[in-house]
């Protein structure tokens, strides 16, 4: 007789058996039950001397609470909490509940911050069940559209507590600040969503100020600035990088005046290019590459006078555009060097929000405007976690105390 080979059927849920996955899942439960049982032992330990009358122990071990499943971002592990017996009558009864495993956790943070990223990044709340079975396994359970609509309630809440929150003991030497537009209903107009960014003394970057405004109004950004200040941001930023929006500018005279001014590149750039005819764009943007990249001042005005004489003759209003925030778009030469790719642009505001303009997208303008100015600081606040700190924090004091640096270097004044 034939030895007769027997396949294994396809699994009619579509997901295929995957041994490694479970090992390594195996393997998280054993883990975590470890570092309960060690956090256990700790508890046990703190409270062996205490005895009753009769000489039992007060505190003792008590079997398990009901098992249940941490979804997490290797799919669900199945786990059981020890419990304990307080056996000491009248006092405060002495519970377990571990550090790791805190009660009614049903998902781990990574799940939590993996849910709106798949709602930020397009998928409708109807296809989570889906999307995350893909991610995480089949047995990923619990993750409806109210989960959504819960978080977004949370979005909200957590945008008001950080809006009031204190600065008094921060000291921020740079902001970024940009007006970002995104249309979350068909038949609204675009929503500005204004967006400050700063640098602490010790090279980090963090979200600041982050509201709805009037387009980019004087008296929008000034409210945004003035709220600054009262919550405790008394001392003017050394510079601030922005686009030519003036509401800004203005605003940022009134408030801040001693802080100095940097065009941003990237902004100055496409709005120049769009001034060209598109046969000339990709010329131009290497002319203008120039003048950002180079050095020192001194080169990077002859690239500003080449760029001028060159384009001039033909597209008057693309250098006239370039030329009349010449002085501050070269600020950037008077501040250490190792700071220069940081405060050339506001980029980190604009590429964060471009996510937010695929979400309005992908839901054809369904948003409200509340619900956009939360998934927007939701956004802002996951992207937080990646922004890279300053390089040259070496640098900082001496910005801090006024050092006079010329090219990107530390200039040192000739004794009299």
């Amino acid at each position: 007789m034939s030895e007769t080979t027997i396949s294994t059927l396809p699994d009619p849920s579509g997901f295929s058996p995957d041994p490694l996955t479970d090992l390594i899942r195996e393997g998280a439960r054993k883990l975590i039950e470890q570092a309960v049982e060690a956090e256990l032992a700790t508890l046990l330990a703190a409270f062996a001397e205490e005895r009753l009358d009769d000489g039992r122990a007060r505190l003792v071990r008590h079997g398990h609470l009901p098992e249940r499943e941490i979804l997490t971002g290797i799919g669900p592990v199945a786990l059981k909490v020890p419990r304990v017996r307080d056996r000491k009558p009248g006092a405060e009864r002495i519970s377990f509940t571990p550090s790791i495993l805190p009660r009614y956790l049903r998902k781990a943070k990574s799940v939590e911050e993996l849910l709106p990223w798949l709602y930020l990044k397009g998928v409708s709340t109807g296809d989570f069940g889906e999307a995350l079975a893909a991610l995480l396994g089949p047995d990923a359970k619990d993750l409806s559209a109210k989960t959504v609509t819960r978080l977004k309630a949370n979005w909200w809440s957590e945008y008001e507590a950080w809006e009031k929150r204190d600065l008094g003991t921060r000291r921020f030497l740079y902001i970024w600040a940009d007006g970002v537009y995104f249309k979350p209903r068909m038949a609204e107009e675009k929503q500005c969503v204004l967006v400050i960014v700063g640098a602490d003394e010790y090279g980090r970057k963090e979200l600041l100020a982050m509201t709805d405004g009037f387009r980019e109004s004087t008296q929008s950004w000034r409210e945004v600035l003035l709220d600054l200040k009262r919550r405790g941001l008394t001392q003017d930023p050394k510079l601030a990088i922005g686009d030519g929006a003036l509401g800004f500018w203005t605003a940022l005279r009134e408030v801040f005046p001693t802080t100095q001014e940097q065009r941003c590149w990237l902004h100055k750039t496409m709005n120049v290019l769009n001034a060209l005819p598109k046969s000339a764009q990709a010329r131009a943007k290497g002319h203008l590459h120039d003048i950002w990249q180079a050095g020192t001042k001194a080169e990077a005005n002859v690239a500003f006078n080449f760029f001028v004489e060159t384009y001039g003759v033909k597209w008057d209003k693309a250098v006239a555009n370039l030329v009349k925030d010449r002085d501050a778009l070269l600020t950037l030469y008077d501040y250490p060097a190792e700071h220069w790719k940081h405060i050339r642009t506001s980029n980190p505001i604009e590429s964060t929000f471009a996510t937010v303009r695929h979400r309005t997208r992908r839901t054809k303008g369904c948003l409200s405007r509340k619900t956009g100015l939360a998934m927007a600081f939701r956004l802002m606040m996951s992207a937080q976690k990646k922004w890279r700190r300053l390089d040259g924090r070496n640098r900082l004091p001496e910005v801090i105390s006024g050092v006079e640096f010329r090219d990107g270097v530390r200039h040192i004044q000739a004794a009299a």
